[in-house]
């Protein structure tokens, strides 16, 4: 406690995290913002008879946002899209890889290109969502239209109102970076999915109370969701760390280096990429089924949620994904060549082509285990709320998302409580945070 007590002595940090929750309230305020020509109430009846398929995976990742068709329905994620589809061209395209060795002029002009495409996606998804919406109209057992006046003047209006929603929360995210604390937009997330913690109690509680749910069976649920926490943290805080020791050389008379470091390498260093992107195709065919396209409707029904051929495909793009990110991401060439130009090797192993292969090799058999991990939990929480109907709110990616950012923050609190001549968060003596980056 007298840890914690210390973050309010740090003016600087005081109000980094006084701005962060001003933020976040004015995230969470714009979240009942609906999107003119909407029937909220009715969105929020179709959203809860469609909870258990995509509709309910969406709403759950926009924090409440897409049930009252808010202005923040499409939320931060076409950001991340755009950032992902940015670091991967900036590996492929060479004007883009040029750029990003540039430092921080490149990194700047990088960042502006990704938020063109931020608002290129925008538009794109929110099209979509304005044609779906005038789909939906008088679906399943709702009452009255979502849509009040469908039309062309709709579809514009809520494609500007959800681009500039984007634009705001893309902007938010950035103010809580430069000016908070944490990642902006991994926090926007956070917020997002643990917003609906207090509704998933509530749930629990209603479901005990009609005697649905057993004391023991509630205690094994809390057992099995503390073992996966656990998991999670144990894999994004492991490290595997490569010795490099530096060569000794004679400048002016005055002997440098002979010095030894390491290389942190984690298991899994694609994050929560490769399961987002699984996700993301995998709803694909949904959003393209209700433009009506011949064939979608189809392989809409064969890839829903909680269906064993969901699951099966979930799990092959995440392994998939998990050696794609990681093999375009980290090049054991260009770090093989920064060594030898640092006069730094790994001791027992020839620098060049060689540290290049042993890297590759390495770098191959810790990814077998963080794909194997990033499946796992996807699968573990989907598996019991399917086959034996545990109600388990959160899937394993959110529950990555939100343990790998409260391990961000904490981080970031302890560096500034240490620089600042405090104890960690951990107390005097104890281990420190370590984040999910090396």
């Amino acid at each position: 406690m007298s840890a914690f007590s210390n973050i309010l002595k740090i003016p600087e940090l005081r109000r980094r995290l006084i701005f962060t929750l001003v933020m976040v309230a004015v995230y969470r305020l714009g979240i009942f913002v609906s999107t003119p020509g909407v029937d909220r109430s009715v969105m929020a009846q179709y959203v809860a008879q469609n909870s258990t398929g995509f509709l309910g995976m969406f709403n759950m990742f926009s924090g409440g946002a897409f049930e009252n068709m808010s202005i923040f329905a499409l939320n931060i994620m076409p950001y991340v899209s755009a950032s992902i589809i940015i670091s991967l061209m900036s590996i492929v395209i060479k004007p883009l890889e040029e750029m990003r060795k540039e430092g921080e002029a490149g990194q700047r002009k990088i960042n502006q290109y990704t938020r063109y495409g931020t608002i290129a996606l925008a538009l794109v998804q929110g099209t979509f969502i304005a044609m779906s919406l005038e789909q939906m109209n008088a679906g399943g057992q709702v009452t009255g239209d979502i849509v009040i006046s469908p039309g062309w003047g709709f579809r514009a209006l809520t494609v500007l109102t959800l681009t500039t929603g984007t634009a705001f929360l893309m902007w938010l995210g950035e103010q809580i970076t430069e000016r908070g604390v944490g990642n902006g937009v991994s926090v926007l997330i956070f917020t997002g999915i643990i917003a609906n913690i207090p509704d998933a109690f509530g749930r629990t509680a209603q479901l005990v109370e009609n005697d649905t749910l057993t004391p023991i069976r509630l205690m094994m649920i809390a057992v099995i969701g503390l073992a996966i926490t656990s998991f999670i943290v144990f894999f994004e805080r492991a490290q595997r760390h490569v010795p490099i020791q530096y060569a000794k050389r004679v400048v002016g008379g005055k002997m440098y280096g002979g010095n030894t470091n390491s290389l942190p390498i984690k298991p899994n260093m694609s994050g929560v990429v490769p399961p987002i992107f699984a996700s993301s195709l995998l709803m694909f065919p949904a959003t393209l089924a209700n433009l009506e396209l011949p064939g979608m409707t189809w392989l809409q029904q064969q890839l829903s949620p909680g269906s064993w051929s969901y699951s099966a495909m979930f799990l092959g793009l995440t392994v998939f994904f998990a050696f794609f990110y990681t093999a375009i991401t980290f090049q054991p060439v260009e770090v093989a060549e920064n060594l030898r130009r640092q006069s730094a090797f790994i001791p027992g192993v020839r620098p060049g082509k060689d540290t290049a292969n042993y890297l590759d090799d390495l770098v191959t058999k810790l990814t077998v285990g963080g794909a194997l991990y990033l499946a796992l939990v996807c699968m573990v929480p989907t598996l019991l709320q399917s086959e034996w109907g545990v109600p388990f709110y959160f899937g394993g990616t959110s529950l990555i998302i939100v343990v790998g950012v409260a391990l961000d923050i904490a981080q970031a609190v302890e560096s500034h409580l240490i620089t600042h001549h405090y104890e960690g968060i951990m107390g005097e003596g104890g281990p420190r945070i370590r984040g999910r980056r090396a």
